[in-house]
């Protein structure tokens, strides 16, 4: 398969990554609206549509940072379609009927699909991580946001009043321990995939 171009729409993507606010406000602008219409002609309310794009703004803005969202479709057809599939599946969640998302084929790219698909894997994954970074102990969790915010294991050390090679050890068990538990949980072998 041949590889795909990056699409000039990237431009949100960069633009989310570093929490331009310009960028930011257009995508609120021209692309929330037609959202927020779906998501109120489909069983829900403005509040409803409200959060739907909160979370996939929070999940872009983390893919973005994670710099793993290479768009190679316009913006606007990934984000509604993220939104879309959101909402679709709080719809199943909530309701006692089945829920199918039907795709139109004919407007929505091999390319989207493979990115929503990327996405939502992407998601899952964050998911899992953050749940078992949840089970740490305090210090481990200190030091592992320490040591995912500054630039150096010497200033962690410092930041944390003690020695480097405590703190190179001290990682080494939490993340250890972090792995082993993301590893063993059930829906690691999915996520590989």
């Amino acid at each position: 398969m041949e590889k795909s171009k990056i699409h000039p729409d990237q431009m949100y993507i960069e633009g989310l990554a570093s929490n331009n606010s310009a960028v930011i406000q257009s995508i609120y602008k021209k692309f929330v609206p037609k959202v927020v219409y779906f998501i109120k002609n489909n069983s829900g309310d403005e509040d409803q549509a409200q959060d739907v794009v909160q979370e996939v703004m929070i999940l872009l803005f983390n893919q973005a940072k994670a710099n793993t969202l290479q768009l190679t479709c316009p913006f606007d057809a990934y984000f509604f379609l993220l939104c879309k599939r959101r909402w679709l599946n709080e719809l199943k969640k909530t309701s006692n009927k089945g829920v199918t998302i039907n795709e139109d084929l004919v407007s929505v790219k091999e390319s989207t699909q493979e990115m929503i698909l990327q996405t939502e894997a992407f998601d899952e994954k964050q998911q899992l991580f953050d749940m078992m970074f949840q089970k740490l102990g305090d210090k481990c969790k200190e030091l592992l946001q320490w040591s995912f915010t500054l630039k150096s294991m010497e200033e962690v050390a410092e930041k944390l009043d003690v020695t480097y090679g405590y703190v190179r050890k001290k990682k080494s068990l939490c993340v250890g321990q972090l792995t082993q538990w993301i590893q063993e949980a059930q829906i690691y072998k999915s996520l590989k995939k």
